[in-house]
């Protein structure tokens, strides 16, 4: 036996030469049919066979890939369970791809005709069937998401999702962003999703050039749950996918599309045919939508569509028209960059009297929107809560404060780059919106100019509790003292960009907020100093939470003043000023201070030297910005890495 064991074979077949003078007769090792060789040792070295061919012996590959894929695809669907079928997947990219091409009602499980045997073996004995002798893999509901993004979204790794997420609860969503790899995603991969995950309810494709009809279409043919489709930059998707995921899944209540130029009408009706409850519609930069796709879906769509999204689209008034009637569901509307429509569109959709849930209106580019239109919208929307108007050059002061006093439940208005708005617009909106009105913001407006004489007797505005004023340069210290009288109850001041404004215009403002402010945001006030900071602690340091003084003329007395008043300040942005080591100190001195998010962007006086206060600050930081301080070293912010191995440091 020790020699047996202790065999090292030869490297000859047949030792000795052959057993046979002719080789003509060594056909008769060989399988009929098959020139393959097995040679007559105790022990063969090799687990394959070999192939005689060309006048010498070839090693065979292994007998199970020699199986051709229908066998390979019996063998595998009748695999007991889908742990089973995940570890054959893991063998070679062609397992993986019969595998991922199974579909679920293609798995012949023996299991069945098992509980059929036990069916009738339990009914004699107890005169039913036990939830645990049936199979105990339940299919999966599709809780699991997963997202692809670059040069991970290729076919491959889609068919390995398909075959991985079906044994653990199934795949519910599935978000691809493609790019210009020429291994990405094409239809193969979405076949393989549409047959191992049909419990799939939201896809996003974006950026996908090399995904056309027939991907999407597998999809649709067998993902019937599917509730949310969000397509982004697919070019060669045309309407014949719209048509068939009309066809097969008529769940679908989310419809994004976005610069789909193969994209148009007969798809949009196919939708809007089949889909009754549909809820989100967005459609961008699709020249073929035309006002016939759009009227079909408000019409179809009457009473479930609540959201409404369309930009860059060459419809006319009669969409607008079509919405004001037909919507009478719409809660949100957001029209952008339609350049066809007019005047006579905003009239019409607003005395269309459909709109009357609606809660967010959104204008943003639209030449129609004009004074008149406005009116009309806001007269005929109750309910509407939040406007927000973006680069509407034909809104004028008039228009704007006859919008609001139309709009008596506005609670939130904003604009932006509407520069025919000056400050009799400004104030007059604040005054006329009613006793809703919560949040007010002005961005970029140009038009508007300090006042010159003061405001007649107004009633204060007792329900505001957000101002934001952005980069409006003729906003001046007059403006602040006139909101100072007229909004006592302020929680939230922003005064962005603005360097008319200084110390007298702010500290008016500050000292009338009764309620105590919870957020400060001056960035870009270069004229405010530390006047200014010490107010906002000594009157609402009891209260802050965040104050943004980035550019302000504030040194380290601000943050004596900070540190001592304000302990609920969680985050904190001095970047630009002109504090020092010293004002770093200051602030962690003062202790409890729970500060969790700290800037101090291009301080160049702060150095190495406070390292120290900002590792005692760091027992709550969980973000520091040292961008620019160019007086602290590498090694100082490596040593504070270590040491505050919880906070997120920029350097």
């Amino acid at each position: 036996m020790s020699k047996l064991f202790a065999f090292s074979g030869s490297d000859d077949f047949c030792p000795g030469g052959s057993i046979y003078p002719n080789r003509k007769e060594s056909s008769l090792f060989f399988y009929p049919n098959q020139d393959v060789y097995f040679p007559p040792c105790k022990r063969c070295r090799v687990s394959s066979p070999f192939v005689f061919a060309g006048g010498k012996f070839e090693q065979k590959k292994p007998s199970i890939e020699i199986l051709p894929d229908e066998c390979l695809f019996e063998i595998f669907r009748r695999l007991p369970g889908g742990q089973e079928r995940s570890t054959c997947a893991c063998v070679s990219k062609r397992w993986l791809t019969l595998v991922s091409n199974i579909r679920r009602d293609e798995i012949n499980d023996n299991k069945t005709t098992q509980a059929s045997d036990l069916e009738y073996e339990s009914t004699d004995k107890k005169g039913g069937v036990s939830s645990e002798d049936v199979d105990s893999d339940v299919e999966g509901d599709g809780y699991l998401s997963r997202s692809l993004d670059g040069k991970k979204a290729t076919d491959v790794r889609l068919a390995s999702i398909a075959v991985g997420t079906a044994s653990r609860g199934g795949l519910g969503k599935l978000f691809i962003r493609g790019s210009k790899s020429r291994y990405g995603v094409t239809t193969v991969g979405l076949r393989a999703i549409s047959r191992g995950c049909p419990s799939l309810r939201v896809l996003s494709l974006w950026n996908l050039s090399s995904v056309g009809d027939e991907g999407l279409c597998e999809i649709a043919n067998g993902c019937h749950q599917l509730e949310k489709l969000d397509l982004c930059h697919c070019p060669s998707i045309t309407d014949k996918s719209l048509l068939a995921v009309a066809k097969g899944c008529t769940n679908l209540t989310d419809l994004t599309i976005e610069g789909c130029a193969n994209i148009g009408n007969e798809g949009l009706q196919a939708i809007a045919r089949s889909c009754p409850n549909l809820k989100y519609v967005s459609i961008k930069d699709c020249p073929l939508v035309g006002d016939q796709g759009v009227a079909s879906l408000l019409s179809s769509a009457s009473y479930s569509l609540t959201k409404v999204k369309l930009q860059a689209l060459s419809i006319t008034d009669v969409s607008l028209a079509i919405i004001g009637h037909y919507g009478k569901a719409v809660t949100d509307l957001s029209l952008t960059s339609l350049p066809n429509v007019s005047e006579k569109g905003f009239w019409v959709m607003g005395n269309g009297h459909g709109l009357q849930k609606l809660k967010s209106f959104t204008v943003t580019s639209c030449r129609g929107a004009t004074d008149l239109g406005l009116e009309a919208v806001g007269k005929s929307c109750p309910n509407l809560k939040q406007l927000c108007l973006s680069k509407c050059p034909f809104l004028s002061d008039k228009g704007l404060s006859s919008l609001a006093k139309a709009a008596s439940s506005l609670e939130c208005l904003q604009l932006e780059e509407c520069h025919r708005i000056t400050q009799f617009g400004f104030f007059c909106s604040l005054i006329n919106c009613g006793a809703k009105l919560k949040v007010i913001s002005f961005a970029n407006c140009l038009g508007i100019k300090d006042l010159n004489s003061g405001l007649p007797p107004l009633s204060p505005c007792e329900s505001l509790r957000s101002l934001s004023i952005h980069n409006c340069p003729g906003f001046g210290d007059a403006s602040l003292f006139a909101l100072g009288k007229l909004c006592p109850h302020l929680q939230h001041v922003e005064l962005c960009g603005l360097h008319g404004i200084t110390d007298a215009g702010v500290l008016p403002l500050l000292e009338s907020c009764e309620a105590g402010l919870l957020k400060v945001n001056l960035s870009g006030c270069v004229n405010l100093s530390d006047k200014v900071v010490q107010t906002i602690s000594n009157l609402h340091g009891w209260t802050l939470e965040l104050l943004n003084l980035n550019g302000c003329k504030i040194s380290d007395a601000s943050l004596v003043a900070i540190g001592e008043n304000c302990q609920l300040l969680t985050d904190l942005d001095i970047s630009k000023c002109t504090i020092s080591d010293s004002g770093i100190a200051a602030l962690a001195h003062f202790n409890p201070i729970n500060l969790q998010i700290l800037s101090v962007s291009g301080c160049s006086m702060v150095s190495d030297k406070s390292l120290p206060s900002l590792g005692k600050l760091g027992e709550t930081l969980l973000g520091l910005n040292l961008q620019q301080c160019k007086a602290i070293s590498s090694r100082a912010v490596e040593l504070l890495t270590e040491q505050l191995w919880r906070c997120d440091i920029l350097f």
